[in-house]
């Protein structure tokens, strides 16, 4: 079939669930940083599948990694074992300086559904009743689109039409550590679970007062810390996982999107305080670690590790900081930039708020792909091994679309 974009772009219309709005592409092809759409139009991709293609698209050792493992073993369920989750298992564990165990899943929202629930059975054999088993999140934060995932998530526009949402969570202010030991005081929370970076809250950090004053009230009233690394994690920020960026010790760590680096693939890495809360029959997945993502994910992890790819981190970032900060001297658009490593926002300013989706057609205009994380927040979330070519044109083309956007 050699249909166009026009009809390609009917039939999602016509066949899809109407929970997206996507651009009027239809992306074909990828190499590195570059794509191409069915009409062989060339993007920069500085959003990366949502922070998910952190090698790129295409990347040799990826797809050597995936064709071996395909000729060998597609699947098994956990009735079963082989080999590539058992050793990304290991490699996770050790990588990660503070876990004994793994639970692997398909995505992110499954990774705190899991820490969700291993919480609770935790606070359980501790002899909690069901209503000191409270779970404490953040608004701004982003927890995945699940009942309960859903439920941690502290944005109402996420819960909307979906309730009566379970029971047993708590919020508080996002790096209001006063707060958040005011909503612990009862003594009823059995766990905190944060962004180090909220993504979908605006590409906000979490000072480091905020993560260590939270590991410190998780010890005083005996509850698990539970860090979302599912889009800051794996070298995103500039270490494999943020929390090594903040020197704090988790009790559990959530892990998706780029752990398989574009094979679905999600984790939950646990230490030793939890590490034996489920036990035999507690949860399950039937294809959590499946052997051709598992197999992905460690090829994935080995170059993610390196210290060539996260010094690339680091530099770029701040190669983007200092053009977003000379564009906005330019053109007056930002309040400001922040983030950490290759995982910025630029905050538009209040006479451009909400334009983030208009600036982003722009873009697709002059052949760059970007994100937004909210109305009034453009994200950048390149891969992590991008290239200096690939940023300076990536850049480039921002300025055009900005300019345009002034324009008007």
């Amino acid at each position: 079939m050699n249909d166009n974009t026009d009809s390609l772009y009917a039939l999602s219309e016509r066949y899809y669930l109407p929970v997206y709005r996507p651009r009027r592409i239809v992306l074909d092809r990828g190499q590195g940083a570059r794509v191409w759409d069915r009409d062989g139009r060339e993007y920069v991709d500085f959003g990366a599948g949502i922070a998910v293609n952190a090698l790129g698209h295409a990347h040799p050792a990826l797809i050597a990694a995936l064709t071996a493992q395909a000729g060998r073993l597609w699947h098994t369920s956990n009735v079963f074992i082989s080999e590539p989750p058992l050793r990304l298992a290991e490699a996770l564990v050790e990588a990660s300086r503070f876990a004994q165990r793994v639970f692997f899943c398909n995505s992110g929202a499954e990774a705190n559904e899991a820490a969700i629930k291993l919480a609770r059975k935790w606070a359980t054999a501790q002899g909690r009743a069901p209503e000191r088993r409270v779970i404490l999140s953040f608004r701004g934060s982003f927890h995945g689109r699940t009942l309960a995932a859903v439920t941690a998530t502290a944005q109402p526009k996420y819960h909307e039409g979906f309730e009566p949402l379970p029971p047993g969570f708590r919020y508080s202010d996002f790096n209001d550590l006063a707060a958040a030991e005011a909503a612990m005081a009862a003594g009823d929370v059995c766990a905190v679970l944060v962004e180090p970076v909220q993504g979908e809250g605006g590409v906000t950090p979490a000072s480091e007062e905020f993560v260590h004053g939270l590991r410190a009230l998780c010890d005083r009233h005996g509850a698990l810390l539970v860090l979302d690394e599912i889009q800051c994690g794996m070298g995103r920020t500039g270490h494999l996982f943020a929390c090594h960026g903040y020197g704090v010790t988790p009790d559990v760590v959530t892990l998706a999107k780029a752990l398989g680096s574009g094979f679905p693939i999600g984790a939950m890495l646990v230490g030793e305080q939890a590490a034996q809360a489920m036990q035999f029959g507690a949860h399950g997945t039937t294809f959590g670690g499946n052997p051709l993502a598992a197999a992905v994910a460690g090829a994935a992890l080995k170059e993610l590790s390196s210290a060539a790819l996260l010094a690339n981190v680091t530099r770029q970032a701040q190669v983007i900081r200092d053009a977003l900060a000379a564009l906005d001297a330019e053109f007056g658009l930002f309040a400001q930039i922040r983030g950490r490593g290759l995982m910025l926002g630029a905050q538009l300013r209040e006479a451009h708020a909400g334009k983030a989706g208009e600036i982003l057609d722009r873009c697709i205009e002059h052949g760059l792909l970007l994100l937004q994380a909210g109305p009034d927040v453009l994200r950048f979330v390149p891969a992590l091994n991008i290239s200096d070519a690939d940023v300076a044109e990536g850049l480039a083309r921002l300025r055009a679309a900005l300019l345009e956007f002034k324009r008007g």
